[in-house]
């Protein structure tokens, strides 16, 4: 039944389809001025006869059962006319299908009119939220850490001299909309011993891209063009930073790789410089935003090196989209030792002032007992969901089962764009936008979701 899904609102088909019938119609009425109804009128009493000696009494109302009868075979003739051209016009642009052409149809006319989304981060959480928002909105800007200084980015930001590629790489494969060997191929790391060894082809990719192009931004818009991203990745800044970060102790480490070794309690992270320049268009997407969206991810190395860049918890602060946390399910040892969620929003407050948070997401599902066991081995524990010392600090919390039931307690990409989602229903931001999440729409991505997943 995926033809149906011509006729579904908002695909800009069926109007073009009533024109046909209209066109029909008329060449139909030219036919008949030209003849004259010389041999219309003959070929009806022919048919009127036929139906007097075969129905006797019931003539009139046989004649209007073959009228309709008439009418819904010329419609079936149309319809399937139609299709037999759709289809042949597609075979020739898209192989793949009518099937692969609804998708791209849906993505544009439906997804593109989605809310708009900032979302700030870094690391892996970011891209497993990417995954599936995606799948309601392409309005999707991911603001990425340009702070990372470990694995084949350090290695890149070093010999190069250009903003670490790893976060960036991993949120544009998270938003791609392509074949699973081009995403493969974009995380490929390379094995062996020699220089090349350790190194990401994704991460080559785009530091070819920026020599090519001269610059980060249009070295990543060229790329998500080859991936087919939906929505813009951004650097929060293209200015090399490097973070450090002050112990509770007062010793001072440097770099974002060193900083959960050192397996210290963190009392603040900064910036160096202290003052970079922010990418303009990460500040305006904030600005023009329905919501901001700040993690999931390592507090102090991926969410909190974007908010120290000049101008960017200023736009926070003035942006009238709703600004959402969603907080870590678990500790990361080295990091937020003994965090509960309260203590995740106050280093954020601590850091850049109040303002920059709204509302919190707070895991409420369960987890495994095996599941803890097996991560406090590593010296990481469940977050605490203090509600109510939040909401004391002037935040609203927001509960909802969003991590996945496998081998690893990470948020499910499925769970949390339904709890987003949930979220904009909820608050009735931007009500034009907001009618085009209907049910069908989040069913219809929810599906597409999990056979990714599966």
């Amino acid at each position: 039944m995926h033809f149906l899904k011509w006729l579904y609102p908002g695909m800009r088909f069926k109007r073009w389809l009533l024109l046909f019938s209209v066109g029909v119609i008329a060449v139909s009425l030219g036919f008949a001025i030209v003849f004259n109804y010389k041999y219309i009128g003959a070929l009806e009493e022919a048919l009127f006869r036929v139906v007097y000696l075969t129905t006797g009494t019931y003539y009139y109302a046989a004649i209007a059962v073959l009228g309709m009868g008439v009418i819904a075979l010329g419609l079936a003739i149309m319809l399937f006319a139609t299709k037999k051209i759709i289809n042949s016009v597609i075979s020739v642009l898209i192989p793949e299908g009518s099937d692969k052409l609804v998708e791209i149809l849906f993505q544009k006319r439906k997804l593109n009119r989605g809310a708009a989304i900032a979302v700030i981060g870094g690391g892996t959480g970011l891209s497993v939220l990417l995954r599936g928002i995606k799948g309601v909105t392409s309005n999707i800007t991911a603001i990425v850490t340009v702070a990372d200084d470990g694995g084949s980015s350090g290695r890149l930001r070093e010999d190069l001299g250009i903003i670490p590629p790893g976060d960036l790489r991993s949120c544009l494969v998270a938003l791609a909309d392509t074949e699973p060997l081009m995403e493969k191929l974009f995380q490929h790391r390379f094995g062996g011993q020699g220089n090349l060894a350790g190194h990401n082809f994704g991460n080559l990719f785009i530091a070819a891209m920026t020599e090519v192009l001269g610059d980060v931004e249009k070295a990543l818009a060229a790329s998500s063009k080859v991936l087919a991203v939906r929505g813009k990745v951004l650097p929060s800044s293209t200015a090399t930073i490097r973070l450090a970060a002050e112990m509770a102790d007062g010793s001072i480490v440097e770099g974002e790789s060193n900083i959960p070794l050192a397996n210290k309690a963190i009392k603040r992270v900064y910036i160096r410089p202290e003052h970079v320049t922010p990418v303009e268009g990460a500040l305006k997407a904030i600005r023009e935003a329905d919501i901001v969206i700040l993690g999931p991810g390592s507090l102090y190395t991926s969410v909190l090196p974007n908010l120290l860049v000049d101008g960017v918890a200023d736009a926070l602060r003035q942006t009238e989209a709703a600004k959402i946390y969603i907080c870590n399910v678990m500790t990361q040892p080295g990091e937020t030792d003994g965090y509960s969620a309260s203590q995740h929003v106050k280093a954020i407050i601590d850091h850049v002032g109040p303002g920059v948070v709204d509302y919190v997401v707070i895991n409420d599902q369960k987890i495994a007992e095996s599941l803890k066991e097996n991560y406090a081995s590593k010296g990481a524990y469940p977050v605490l969901p203090d509600a109510e010392v939040i909401e004391a600090m002037g935040v609203k919390v927001f509960k909802a089962k969003i991590i996945s039931e496998t081998n690893l307690v990470r948020h499910d990409p499925i769970k949390l764009s339904r709890t987003i989602v949930s979220l904009l229903y909820k608050l009735k931001i931007n009500s034009e936008r907001i009618k085009l999440f209907d049910y069908y729409l989040i069913r219809e991505n929810i599906k597409r979701l999990k056979k990714l997943k599966d």
